[in-house]
């Protein structure tokens, strides 16, 4: 049994985390060229920008009322991809980081996430993380914050607030909620888990996915397209069932963080319009055909697609119900967006409501 009491070998315990982390420190990509200066500035500012914006938010979102405001982590690319190397070690059920794991296929598996993190990490601009240290805490990756402000022609300063906004809308959720570190770390487990499934019934799962695409039967059902639609052909039902909550609770989360972004940006960012249009551009940019496929395979153009899908959720129930009534979606796993609930906010409303 694993340390989260699930049942099997939990994958957490099957990569070389400390490989993971060092390997994928050597791999990242150099930080753009800045003076001394420019990176203790933005490193400043974005530390100050944390603190700055969670007042706003809370008035915006009705949450974590009264509590004290905590310190932002400002980190490099390799600082950041320790601390998701971590971070991913605890989420997966892994034990204690200097236990050994499987000796071969653990280091395999570690050079293999090591180099996944070292891709992801250079376009990471902040994250709150729920299960880092402390009981979770929010990190701001700054040479990619000067990267993006540089390559978008905005204003460093309204840059910084804008990004911490959003960021700090994440860890106003999780710790105004302390049950959705649960509930993640609850589907993760039965997501990441070995199984000792007969593979003919893997098999049979994906020949009929194939079958249900060409009759196109199956572009109907939520999360069935594109690589999502080909992860959960291949998975259990208890399997589907986790991935669609983390998918669910993911598009939930950021979907709420870029409303309340855009409903305090007015009042604390003064070019914010100019700042949303070219951002959304940049996210709807054409890349080349390498990058697209890296991305599509780790499901970072799904997460694209979560903000755009939750903030229109949001904005919709917000607009209906006002915001103290939306935040009953906080009260637990049962009031939070069934799949189809997502693209059809009226029925989360009839049904929670």
């Amino acid at each position: 049994m694993n340390q989260r009491g699930g049942h099997g070998f939990s994958v957490g315990n099957a990569v070389d985390w400390n490989l993971a982390a060092a390997f994928g420190g050597k791999l990242a990509r150099p930080e753009p060229p800045a003076t001394d200066y420019t990176r203790t500035q933005a490193v400043t500012q974005l530390a100050e920008s944390a603190r700055a914006a969670e007042i706003p938010v809370r008035e915006v979102t009705g949450l974590a009322e009264g509590e004290g405001i905590p310190e932002a982590r400002v980190v490099n690319r390799p600082d950041w991809i320790r601390a998701a190397a971590h971070s991913m070690r605890v989420m997966t059920g892994g034990g204690d980081a200097a236990a050994k794991p499987r000796a071969v296929s653990g280091r395999i598996a570690g050079v293999q996430t090591g180099a996944v993190l070292a891709f992801v990490s250079s376009g990471i601009l902040g994250q709150y993380d729920p299960f880092g240290d402390g009981g979770g805490e929010l990190l701001l990756v700054y040479p990619n914050v000067i990267a993006v402000e540089r390559q978008l022609r905005v204003n460093p300063a309204d840059f910084r607030m804008w990004v911490c906004l959003h960021e700090v809308t994440h860890r106003v959720q999780f710790r105004a909620n302390p049950w959705l570190a649960g509930h993640m770390s609850g589907a993760l487990a039965v997501l990441t888990e070995e199984s000792a499934e007969d593979m003919t019934k893997v098999v049979g799962r994906l020949a009929e996915y194939v079958r249900d695409r060409r009759s196109n039967t199956q572009e109907a059902e939520p999360n069935s397209a594109g690589i999502l639609g080909l992860v959960r052909a291949v998975q259990s039902d208890a399997q589907r069932e986790a991935l669609d909550r983390l998918l669910v609770l993911g598009t939930l989360l950021e979907g709420h963080a870029d409303h309340v972004m855009d409903a305090v940006g007015p009042a604390v960012v003064p070019s914010v319009a100019t700042i949303r249009r070219r951002f959304d551009q940049r996210r709807h940019r054409r890349q080349p055909p390498l990058q697209r496929l890296l991305r599509a395979l780790l499901g970072i153009d799904a997460k694209m697609d979560q903000y755009t899908r939750g903030k229109a959720f949001v904005d919709r129930v917000v607009s209906t119900v006002g915001m103290e009534r939306f935040n009953v979606i906080w009260t637990g796993p049962d009031t939070l967006p069934l799949p189809a609930e997502i693209d059809e906010p009226q029925r989360w409303i009839d049904r929670v409501l």
